[in-house]
């Protein structure tokens, strides 16, 4: 599997534990606000498998859960593999995705591979294509959100509140699709970071006090909802 980048320990990516952190190399989509330009596309170093894996084997007591994030990792065919060999060092697994591979998130939840599923709802249904850069598949992005409600696994729905491509009633929109969803986070844009659009540097970030205004009209759509990053 393509590894880009590794982070050693993370108190925050993991919820309620401490975590190491490594970022898959390439995405299917292209959303213009992604801060991991270089990871998307493959502008990176890649770190042996054998190199985490081993990290992994010396911080076994230290180390209480990894997050693989990206890119996307559900990209990778041999994603299994490596899950296997993470889950036979007794590790929980938290793992990001954009919901495009149904298929094979549901072969990670029926191997019970992943611990925690963290989805990013890029847009409401009738600007997915705008948001991610590509023709998107929506009953793709459907049914891995079935999926995740349906598990027995631990899980959040997260959206990025990006201004110029976003507004409130967008917001409302997810909220009205995701109801009855667990767990839902709206998160800041931030644009100090080397972002696919260069164009959105340009563009600041709402005010807090836009996002508190939607979090209170869709708190009611979930069990819990929050903002992340401000």
């Amino acid at each position: 599997m393509k590894i880009g980048g590794i982070q050693k320990t993370s108190l925050l990516d993991y919820p309620d534990k401490i975590s190491a952190i490594i970022w898959t190399v390439g995405c299917n989509f292209r959303c213009p606000f992604c801060y991991n330009r270089d990871i998307v596309e493959g502008k990176t170093e890649i770190i042996p498998e054998e190199e985490v894996l081993s990290f992994l084997k010396k911080r076994k007591g230290l180390l209480e859960g990894l997050v693989i994030t990206g890119g996307e990792p559900l990209l990778h065919k041999d994603i299994t593999d490596f899950l296997e060999k993470v889950k036979k060092l007794g590790y929980p697994i938290k793992i990001d995705t954009n919901g495009s591979f149904p298929e094979k998130l549901k072969e990670l939840i029926d191997k019970k591979l992943v611990d925690y599923i963290s989805m990013d709802v890029k847009a409401p249904k009738n600007k997915y294509s705008q948001l991610t850069g590509k023709k998107i598949d929506i009953k793709k992005i459907q049914k891995s959100i079935k999926l995740i409600q349906n598990s027995d696994i631990d899980y959040e729905f997260k959206t990025t509140f990006v201004p110029t491509l976003l507004t409130k009633e967008d917001i409302i929109k997810i909220g009205e699709w995701l109801k009855g969803s667990k767990k839902y986070f709206l998160q800041q844009f931030k644009n100090d970071a080397s972002l696919i659009s260069s164009q959105l540097k340009k563009i600041s970030p709402y005010p807090k006090e836009d996002l508190w205004d939607v979090l209170e009209k869709i708190k009611p759509f979930f069990q819990e909802c929050y903002i992340r990053g401000i």
